[in-house]
């Protein structure tokens, strides 16, 4: 009968947590290059505005 309990402790399940082996990289370069190409535009509206006659 102990032999029977020890089996059944051996089988408990367990967790392990590792750290993961390659580092976690977020690129933010979309969001950079989306608000430069407004103010981009916003500048081009502008300076369209100002000389009309050009255009």
């Amino acid at each position: 009968m102990a032999l029977l309990f020890a089996g059944l402790a051996a089988c408990e399940p367990t967790v392990k947590l590792a750290a993961p082996d390659k580092l976690i990289v977020i690129n933010l370069n979309v969001k950079i290059e989306r608000e430069v190409r407004v103010k981009v535009e916003r500048e081009i509206d502008d300076v369209i505005r100002q000389n009309q006659g050009i255009f």
